[in-house]
């Protein structure tokens, strides 16, 4: 199989977003069902092309889990198809949830933009050990309140903040324009990459085990296991996404690990969770591996292959595995290690310039460089799977938020600045959970015979025990008691 160069999926602009959808299948070269599109930009209030970023990236993966399907049995040809507006929605999921009517809180206080002397900074301080890394590198005590940090940043320039706070082990991004960002170093090598890096790594193993149990017919992805590596929001996004068409999905956690609270849940829909502390229990997660098919993991890059977890070992403990890499800013450069978050690469990559008038951050509104990177690391999964089908052999899927940013970058304006946010009313679900009556976007897209959907409400953390059940999660979609599709 030819593997094409990530130019097959620029020049979007050009593009309407079924072509986007086939070189995306070309570019990873799998053979992608026709995608009905309906819908187009302007949806969400941006100079950005944000509809066909998200239909793109829900039209792919929901193709290739058709494609799945057909593999395993399913329908040869089933309709596909992708809502535009729907798609945009998915994107502000997290905006539109609600636990008993209520919404949750998605940023800690000293998270935000603040003022530079040449320009402007973004801290991402939801993690306490990110707040505290941002609280040495200003000089000021724990504890300082938010108008000790903009006096703290007023007098330094924005790269100096940036550079002090990640060198303390937090995370804090300067406003650049798209030209400045362009002639950085991390630019360059972003540009590099493909948009959805899919490779062999071992010839051993392909076994597919994707038969459709008889107590779970007609899901495009019952009997794949998908063990979650991940936390916020790209990642879940994605093992939400495989979840949403059938995939037994578990995610591990540990009890000593941060989270934000109303994210964990909004993005553990038709999971399982579990609690695995790597300091003590590398075995557990070692057991977890040998019975995966797919393992998506959004650590820092590196920081698992330093724990024995690197896409090398998981393959020689599972072979055949798919392996899922998510991450900021990709795994090489003078970045490549670097943490951040969706907010921050807008910053760094001219987003947040573009978007307003270059005088102060204006956000996309939505966290789209999370969710369509979380869509594109799903569909990545299933590429796999497809390879590993017909070729044998364990297969790395890389993607990061930085390679998706030159993507929408790529994909061209469009006239919709001040564009009315669209109600989200016909997309919305109910269903009750041990939190509450949980109010939600209903996943996008649709395949003819078997539209996604989450079998089960977000678990507890750590619910469940660090362990494959004998049968797949999964069931039909009467637990929504209302709900859209498509």
């Amino acid at each position: 199989m030819i593997e094409r160069p990530a130019v097959e999926v620029e020049d979007g602009s050009a593009r309407s977003v079924p072509e986007l959808i086939s070189a995306l299948g070309d570019a990873v070269g799998v053979a992608l069902p026709g995608v009905r599109v309906s819908g187009g930009d302007p949806v969400l209030p941006s100079v950005y092309r944000l509809g066909a970023l998200a239909a793109a990236s829900v039209g792919a993966v929901t193709a290739a889990a058709a494609a799945h399907w057909s593999t395993c049995g399913g329908p040869g040809s089933p309709e596909v198809a992708v809502d535009v507006r729907h798609a945009a929605l998915a994107f502000q999921s997290e905006r539109h949830f609600r636990v008993d009517g209520v919404p949750s809180v998605s940023w800690a206080p000293l998270s935000g933009d603040y003022r530079t002397s040449d320009g402007w900074v973004r801290l991402h301080c939801n993690f306490d050990h990110h707040r505290d890394a941002a609280l040495r590198a200003l000089g000021l005590p724990p504890g300082a309140a938010e108008g000790e940090v903009a006096r703290g940043c007023e007098s330094r320039t924005a790269v100096d903040v940036e550079e002090a706070v990640t060198r303390e082990g937090g995370c804090a991004a300067a406003m650049r324009s798209r030209a400045e960002w362009l002639a950085h170093p991390q630019a360059a090598a972003v540009a590099a990459l493909p948009l959805v890096a899919l490779r062999k790594i071992s010839a051993e193993g392909g076994d597919a085990r994707t038969s459709t149990p008889d107590n779970v017919p007609g899901r495009p992805l019952a009997g794949v296991r998908v063990l979650d590596l991940t936390r916020v929001i790209a990642g879940p996004v994605a093992t939400r996404t495989l979840a949403a068409h059938g995939a037994e999905v578990l995610r591990v956690g540990a009890a000593h690990l941060p989270e934000v609270p109303g994210l964990v849940v909004e993005t553990a829909f038709g999971k399982r969770s579990c609690h695995v502390d790597l300091r003590s229990e590398a075995e557990t997660l070692r057991e977890l591996v040998r019975g995966a098919d797919v393992v998506v993991q959004a650590y820092r890059p590196g920081a698992l292959r330093g724990r024995g977890f690197g896409p090398d070992d998981l393959a020689r403990l599972r072979p055949g595995v798919v392996c899922v890499d998510v991450s900021a800013y990709g795994s090489r450069g003078p970045w490549g290690g670097r943490r951040g978050f969706d907010s921050l690469v807008q910053m760094v990559s001219g987003i947040a310039s573009e978007n307003g008038d270059g005088t102060r951050p204006c956000p996309l509104p939505a966290q789209a460089l999370d969710h369509a990177t979380g869509y594109l690391a799903a569909f990545g999964a299933i590429a796999g799977l497809l390879r590993r089908a017909a070729e044998g052999g364990s297969w790395q899927v890389e993607v990061s938020l930085a390679r998706t940013a030159g993507w929408l970058d790529a994909l061209g304006r469009t006239d919709g600045a001040s564009a009315p946010q669209p109600s989200p009313d016909d997309v919305l679900a109910v269903m009750d959970s041990p939190f509450g009556e949980l109010t939600y976007v209903t996943p996008p897209g649709l395949i003819e015979g078997a539209a996604p959907h989450w079998a089960s409400p977000p678990p507890r953390q750590g619910e469940h025990a660090p362990e494959w059940p004998t049968g797949v999660a999964g069931g039909p979609a009467s637990v929504n008691r209302r709900g859209g599709s498509g």
